[in-house]
């Protein structure tokens, strides 16, 4: 990846932050105010060593604010027993130093990913769709381009991030706040992916790419006859009970309910903005979507408890190849990403990057679930690049802590 790849990627990202690569630009020195630390528990759990874990989780939250300098954390934790407990940390506004909502809602950014990979794979578990057919099958002659075939590039492919296929993210522009109002179309999204050259043959190697998830919603409309918002809507929201989840309609710019603000840098070295209003349609089925902590430890719990998923298709789901680029140990399935935890075993979530906030989480085999999210990307905060490196790797400790201790 380039250099100025990477610098467009601090301010135009959908993509989970990768741990091995610094960050690409240092955010100017902002004030953040006043720190508050606060955690709810949703259920009772008692007993010094519950009271013990709950501090240590608590201290990795007052991490991210007093030492990391996000504005704002917040996040939910489910115990074994199903007791959940919500933490929060900083200032839900910068200005006027409004108290961060419990279990509030945030952008999701890539956590949609698994959402939408799920309605593909229960298309498939209908026998609507074949993973090992190719593009071209569904989407004819649409994915075409330099070394670009959709002949050769299958569904499969598309959702483990095999397919080649160049980032349309990369192509968007170097300041976001620029078109923050702007609508766009998904196919004016592929049009921008397809202008690119292939990465590499489809099946090589991985590297992520949201133009991946572009297809795959675009895939799911014209097998379906419906908008995507609306079969991830019918298909995965309703049915588990997601409350406080959506896909913002059209023209929809604000984050409905109770949350914090999100905050972004037009440019490295700029000053954090306000970047909580904006129009996602660029992020689409690649990272559109708007949910709270809980409602991300519920979705993963369930689709973990073969409540969303066929067997056979939950199997492929979590059928893995490596993607150390996200972070060490991290294996991509489809739409699904693993991490070992300290404590053993393994973490099944996704993450989401996008403008004004950064989320990280999931579920394991046993019934934990942690998600957590802090209110500006690492590249926006006002420290160096080793620095903004430290805070994204302390956001994924969280979750470790959160499900070990």
């Amino acid at each position: 990846m380039s250099h100025n790849r990477d610098a467009l990627r601090s301010v135009h990202t959908l993509s989970p932050s990768r741990r091995r690569r610094a960050a690409t630009a240092t955010a100017a020195l902002a004030v953040l105010g006043g720190l508050t630390v606060g955690c709810v528990p949703s259920a009772s759990a008692s007993g010094a060593h519950a009271d013990e874990r709950h501090d240590v989780v608590r201290q990795r939250m007052d991490r991210l604010v007093r030492d990391d300098e996000f504005p704002a954390a917040l996040a939910a934790v489910r115990g074994r027993d199903g007791s959940t407990r919500d933490y929060t940390a900083g200032v839900a506004d910068r200005e006027d130093k409004a108290k961060v909502p419990a279990d509030g809602r945030v952008r999701i950014g890539s956590t949609t990913k698994t959402f939408t990979a799920v309605v593909v794979l229960q298309l498939v578990g209908e026998g609507r769709i074949s993973l090992d057919a190719p593009i071209e099958k569904y989407l004819r002659r649409l994915v075409r381009g330099e070394g670009i075939d959709g002949r050769h590039i299958t569904v499969r492919q598309l959702l483990q991030h095999t397919s080649g296929l160049p980032d349309y993210v990369a192509a968007m522009g170097g300041d976001f706040f620029k078109g923050r109002h702007t609508y766009t179309e998904p196919r004016d999204l592929l049009d921008l992916a397809l202008a690119q050259k292939a990465k590499f043959v489809p099946g090589s190697k991985w590297e992520y790419s949201n133009t991946n998830y572009l297809l795959a919603g675009l895939l799911i409309q014209k097998v379906t006859g419906r908008p995507v918002a609306e079969e991830i809507t019918r298909r995965v929201i309703k049915p588990i009970g997601l409350r406080h989840t959506y896909f913002p309609g059209v023209g929809d710019q604000d984050i409905r309910g109770p949350h914090p603000r999100g905050y972004h840098v037009a440019k490295p070295g700029a000053p954090m903005r306000d970047i909580t209003e904006m129009d996602p349609s660029w992020a689409w089925a690649a990272g559109q979507m708007i949910a709270t902590p809980s409602d991300l430890n519920r979705f993963y719990s369930a689709l973990l408890g073969g409540k969303l998923l066929k067997p056979a298709q939950l199997k492929q789901m979590r059928t893995t190849v490596p993607a150390s680029d996200l972070w060490p140990g991290a294996r991509y399935g489809l739409g699904l990403i693993s991490t070992p935890l300290s404590c053993g075993g393994l973490v099944w979530g996704h993450g989401g990057d996008i403008p004004g906030y950064e989320t990280r989480g999931g579920a394991t085999e046993d019934g934990r679930a942690a998600s957590v999210t802090v209110t500006a990307l690492p590249s926006a905060l006002p420290t160096d690049q080793a620095g903004q490196q430290t805070a994204a790797d302390h956001v994924i400790d969280f979750v470790d802590t959160a499900l070990c201790e």
